[in-house]
This record gives structure tokens, C-alpha cells and sequence, in this order.
């Protein structure tokens, strides 16, 4: 082909990741609440592991169009893909991000919580700095290598897939959602040990009584709520200006 078409081919390839993880963002509060926190990171390896396969053989099969499925599939589960150095794009927008970040939070204890969460942050930096490590010319970035540079993102996927079934569900997901408070209590003493949690246990009962009978609201809905109008500004001007700098401009 010319070299429009594969300057055009590339930068699909770099692009199709982002709309992979608008897909994923989307559809992580619906996959959260009915299949739960844990099984929802669970089912996030799927297309993880299907991309690291596209990826990893479309070598071999001869196949850019391997690349352009992988990186979608990629996109989707997200934070998976930190491991790709030089096709980063959107990696805060993803299924798997998403479902992590509120896994973590309402598995962590009231005190711990706000440091629970920002490991999500510090994983993706160290994510991106063995992706880049890895695609030195030294180590993976070679001709004959690249295609498992590309299929280095399974790692994390199989490691998450063989460890989180020995860990509990969201207490607050088996309390408010699956209405489990015998669940939620063994949940709560597996986390986090032999304790008197009554405390924690009545905050999340008062939210279910403020939230019994509610809707779950939409992206629209979001869009027109009032109460969080400032809020949601506030962050979407944050994420906004976070990716105007760093890698994505690059």
C-alpha cells in the first residue's frame, strides 16, 4: 500500500483503542450491578486475553486487521493495556478500570479507602513504565519480538483471572444490591479481619434506605441532575486537561 494508507492503517490502529474504551466505560455501571464487582473484573479478562491473542499471532496470520480487533478488544477491558508502550492512548476510559476503582474503594476499610484507591493510579504508572522498558530495542522492540511485546498484556489478565475467585464480593454490592447482609458480614470479616464493624454495617444501611425505590440513573440522567451539576464539571475539566498533557500528546 501507499503511504497514506499505512500512515492512515497506523493511525487507526493507535485510535481504536479509545473508542474500545468509551465501549467499556459505558457499559461497566450495568456489568457492575448485575454480575457484581468481582464477577465483572472477571469477565473484563475475556477480551483481554482475546486481545493479547490477536495481537500476538497477527504476525503470523499475516493480518494488520488482527491488530486494529486486538487493539478494540484491548481498549475495552482497559487497564490491562498499560503494557503496550507505544499504542498507549485513553487508558483511564475502560471497563476494568472502572469496576477496579469501585471494587477496590468498597472493599477497603472507611480509614484506608482513599489510599485503596489511588493504587489504581500508581499501577497504571508502573504499567506504562515496564511497557516502555519492554519496548526498548534491547529487550522486546525488535522485529522478530514485537508480536509478543503486543501479547504482553495476557500477564496481567491471567494473573487477576487465577487470584480474584479466592476473594469476596463488594460487601457494599452484597448488602445494597444482592440484599445479602449475612454476605456482607462474612465479606466484611475476610477483608478485613475479626472486629465490630456494626458502624460500617449501619452506613451502608442508611444509604440502601435512602436509596430503596430509586432508579438507577444514566448517562443522561447525569447529564441533567442538578445536584452534582458542579461536581461533574469540576472532574470532567480535570480528566479533560489530563489528557492535553503527557503520553496521549506525544
Amino acid at each position: 500500500p501507499s503511504e497514506e494508507i499505512i500512515t492512515l492503517m497506523w493511525s487507526f490502529i493507535v485510535s481504536i483503542y479509545t473508542i474500545g474504551g468509551l465501549l467499556g466505560s459505558l457499559s461497566a455501571g450495568y456489568l457492575s450491578v448485575r454480575f457484581g464487582r468481582k464477577k465483572a473484573m472477571l469477565f473484563a479478562n475475556i477480551p483481554a486475553l482475546l486481545s493479547a491473542t490477536l495481537m500476538g499471532l497477527s504476525r503470523l496470520c499475516g493480518s494488520f486487521e488482527m491488530i486494529i480487533a486486538g487493539r478494540l478488544f484491548s481498549g475495552m477491558c482497559g487497564g490491562k493495556s498499560t503494557f503496550l508502550p507505544t499504542l498507549l492512548t485513553n487508558w483511564e476510559s475502560s471497563l476494568a478500570l472502572n469496576i477496579h476503582l469501585m471494587y477496590a474503594g468498597e472493599c477497603a476499610p472507611q480509614n484506608l479507602r482513599g489510599m485503596i484507591a489511588i493504587t489504581a493510579s500508581t499501577a497504571c504508572a508502573i504499567g506504562k513504565f515496564v511497557g516502555f522498558a519492554l519496548g526498548l530495542r534491547e529487550v522486546l522492540g525488535v522485529d522478530a519480538l514485537w508480536p509478543i511485546l503486543m501479547a504482553a498484556n495476557a500477564l496481567p489478565a491471567l494473573v487477576q483471572l487465577f487470584t480474584l475467585p479466592f476473594f469476596p464480593d463488594s460487601p457494599r454490592y452484597l448488602l445494597i444490591d444482592k440484599k445479602d447482609k449475612e454476605g456482607c458480614l462474612k465479606a466484611v470479616k475476610q477483608l478485613w479481619g475479626d472486629g465490630d464493624y456494626r458502624a460500617e454495617i449501619d452506613d451502608m444501611m442508611t444509604e440502601q434506605e435512602a436509596i430503596l425505590g430509586e432508579k438507577a440513573k444514566s448517562i443522561c440522567d447525569l447529564f441533567h441532575d442538578k445536584s452534582v451539576r458542579w461536581q461533574f464539571i469540576t472532574l470532567f475539566l480535570v480528566a479533560s486537561c489530563t489528557q492535553l498533557i503527557g503520553v496521549n500528546v506525544v
